[in-house]
């Protein structure tokens, strides 16, 4: 009888623990481990930066951001809880995200000072408002999801992967993946309308 399939990819379950030791030794303190994590990892974590950032001095900046922030935490790294490309993942995005909205803060600040002291053309600048606006709706909605659901939309839209890809890459089911997102996409829909139910 033919046994069944768990799903994971026994390659990317390797690579994971792998990933796994490579932060053990890293919390304590071994730079050959942390070397051969960054190789291993780095351009996940830049295409990441990138794809959120959309502008290559700013995805370098966060990778490098994000490899100091993996360095100084690794001791704190609970497999329990994610695969290390996971809370890698995770690591990437959070240091992103804050970096388009303070570049969205800046940029509205930017915007009021300008209609206010200017006289620049008020329906190009109301336009720019209501972009940024809407981009920082959706930043602060997607606050109120879940972490587990935060990850997963987050691995499927930002990083633009299948359900299938982000079921394989947080090593969960792939029925339980679109809960996640189906029920993480409602609650950022119940969330931009007002919406309770």
């Amino acid at each position: 009888m033919p046994s069944c399939s768990t799903g994971v990819d026994p390659e990317e379950a390797e690579r994971s623990r792998r990933l796994a030791e490579l932060l053990d030794a890293i919390a304590g303190g071994d730079r050959d481990a942390f070397t051969e994590f960054y190789r291993a990892t780095s351009h996940r974590v830049f295409g990441l930066a990138l794809r959120i950032l959309r502008g290559h001095a700013a995805a370098e900046e966060i990778t490098q951001e994000v490899y100091l922030q993996a360095w100084s935490l690794a001791s704190g790294y609970d497999r329990k809880l994610s695969s290390p490309m996971g809370w890698l993942m995770m690591l990437t995005h959070r240091r992103a995200v804050d970096r388009v909205r303070r570049e969205q803060s800046a940029a509205s600040r930017d915007i009021a000072y300008g209609q206010a002291n200017l006289g620049r053309d008020h329906d190009v600048v109301a336009e720019e408002v209501g972009q940024l606006l809407d981009e920082q709706s959706v930043l602060d909605c997607l606050e109120t999801l879940t972490e587990i659901q935060r990850e997963a939309v987050a691995l499927a839209y930002y990083s633009g992967r299948t359900y299938s890809e982000v079921a394989d890459h947080l090593e969960v089911p792939l029925p339980t993946i679109k809960t996640r997102i189906r029920d993480g996409l409602k609650r950022l829909e119940n969330c931009l309308t007002g919406s309770d139910t």
